[in-house]
């Protein structure tokens, strides 16, 4: 019997998707509920699994297409077997010759040793020259993932030179003179980021306020606890925790930073949805910790940490990234030493965090040597006046400073 399997509901007000990969081909056996597909949307990457158990038909969509809620993607054989049913064949290509230029959301998958690669894996395997036949894939299935070539490229980097005779196309293309380019589609997420990110400078008031933090005693007090907090909790102690109790005092003491327009009207909340900027394969994604004002510790660190793998494994869901009074995003992961951070609409401010570095500062009269890391408060000055967001953020910095006062909600 075939079965049409059709796009599921996307979530609250999201109405189309893109089809961003083929997850089995024609032919192949699916069990239910396994997914079949993998869609774009413009906030998460959305997995269709098969209804049930039988054997992968045709492709009644193409890569880069736009598809609603409902419309069918595929079809599915139920109940057959892969050795027993023919291989279907995909949709046939358009007639028209296309223009011979990649596209990130619309490119055949490339296949190499019975491999299929999605549009981010082929261009990295592409720019550093990996073979991806000798590389462990990590993803869903075992599929390779994008950091999965990025540490492989690493590791060849490292190697002597003797131990890779084969000229990698970068080089070879070097060694011709010959120039490269290629442009790609934005993908569905990406396009969703510009244009958030356009809209939050051209309608509000953007301003950012700096300060640096000595991480002494923080750095400290982790240290003297990581090994006892994990034991007990599961979950490592890590840094954002603590800023994130930290904006907690900060938001409770200055309400306008936690706040947002609507209309001419101020919309205040008497809670603490902390977005988390997390970075994954797609780009930037902002999930919510909820209620930061009522966790713990280790249960902020364990919501960052569920939300840190979900985003490396394509799972997030609409739900985790709706809501979100007030947004941290850290940069020093990746070395930044100051930025100017943007905000996330319809927040109206947002906590960036920079790489911790030594240097000397006066303490005391005296010029010592601490660990001190650059923080930045990006707000809108529409809403927020700069005695508020100076105020805010030097909370957070003496919290930061002094962990005793996240203790007793000074």
């Amino acid at each position: 019997m075939t079965i049409e399997v059709k796009v599921p509901a996307l979530g609250e007000s999201v109405t189309e998707a893109t089809v961003g990969e083929w997850l089995k081909k024609p032919g192949e056996a699916v069990k239910v509920d396994e997914p079949i597909a993998s869609l774009e949307t413009d906030k998460v990457a959305v997995e269709v699994p098969s209804p049930v158990a039988g054997v992968m038909g045709e492709y009644k969509v193409a890569l880069g297409d736009t598809v609603e809620v409902g419309a069918v993607l595929a079809l599915v054989e139920e109940g057959a077997t892969a050795a027993a049913a023919p291989a279907a064949q995909p949709a046939p290509a358009p007639s028209a010759p296309a223009p011979a230029i990649p596209s990130a959301a619309a490119p055949e998958p490339v296949e190499a040793d019975g491999l299929t690669l999605s549009p981010a894996v082929r261009r990295a395997v592409l720019e550093h020259g990996i073979d991806p036949s000798t590389v462990k894939g990590t993803g869903k299935d075992g599929r390779l993932t994008k950091e999965d070539v990025l540490s492989a490229a690493k590791a060849k980097e490292a190697a002597p030179a003797a131990s890779s005779p084969a000229p990698a196309p970068a080089a070879s293309s070097a060694s011709t003179g010959e120039r490269r380019e290629e442009r790609v589609k934005m993908t569905r997420l990406r396009q969703t980021i510009a244009e958030r990110l356009k809209s939050a400078q051209e309608n509000a008031a953007l301003l950012t306020t700096f300060n640096d933090v000595d991480m002494s005693a923080v750095i400290e007090a982790r240290a003297k606890y990581k090994d006892v907090f994990e034991k007990k909790h599961g979950v490592r102690l890590g840094f954002m925790s603590f800023f994130a109790k930290a904006a907690v005092l900060a938001l409770k003491d200055v309400p306008a930073v936690n706040a947002q327009i609507e209309g001419d009207e101020i919309l205040y909340h008497d809670f603490v949805d902390i977005s988390v900027a997390v970075s994954a394969p797609g780009g930037l994604v902002v999930p919510v910790v909820r209620d930061c004002d009522k966790l713990s510790f280790a249960q902020i660190e364990q919501a960052i940490a569920d939300y840190g793998k979900k985003a490396k494994d394509g799972t997030l869901t609409m739900a985790d990234m709706q809501g979100g009074t007030f947004t941290i995003s850290n940069g020093g992961v990746f070395g930044s030493l100051m930025s100017t951070p943007i905000i996330n609409p319809p927040q109206s401010a947002v906590l960036g965090l920079h790489r911790i570095d030594e240097r000397p500062v006066v303490v005391n009269g005296e010029i010592v040597i601490r660990p001190m890391m650059y923080i930045a408060l990006s707000y809108d000055h529409r809403l927020i006046d700069g005695r508020e967001a100076v105020t805010a953020l030097k909370i957070i910095k003496e919290a930061i400073e002094d962990p005793t006062r996240l203790l007793i909600d000074l």
